[in-house]
């Protein structure tokens, strides 16, 4: 059921790309990949705590809301401190990403290999 869930949500991601012209500042484009990053982060990480029983709605929303804030914050200061703050954030986000997609990638491939062991 979440699969459907980031499915619908990166179908809409792509149309709203496709078909809304919005201008965004080049200042801000940084800040706003970075924070589109601590959001998927929070969505893999959501779809992971589904498959092992885990899920609280309360607990996705804050992290997805405050992940995004912290993420940006982050960028901010760092480009205030001349700091690439940015570049460890993303670093960060990516690797615990990459480590919900493969969790969430065994679970799947055991449950294929499982129902090929039965049938």
């Amino acid at each position: 059921m979440i699969a459907i869930g980031m499915l619908g949500l990166l179908l809409g991601l792509l149309l709203a790309y496709l078909l809304l012209d919005i201008p965004i500042p080049a200042e801000w484009a940084s800040y706003l990949s970075l924070a589109a990053l601590a959001g998927l982060d929070t969505a893999f990480g959501g779809w992971r705590a589904a498959l092992e029983g885990r899920f609280h709605p309360d607990v996705f929303v804050s992290g997805f809301i405050v992940n995004a804030l912290l993420a940006s914050l982050l960028a901010y200061l760092g480009d205030r401190m001349g700091v690439d703050l940015f570049l460890a954030a993303v670093v960060t986000l990516g690797g615990r990403m990459f480590l919900n997609l493969s969790i969430i990638r065994r679970y799947y491939l055991n449950q294929w290999s499982l129902r090929r062991s039965r049938g």
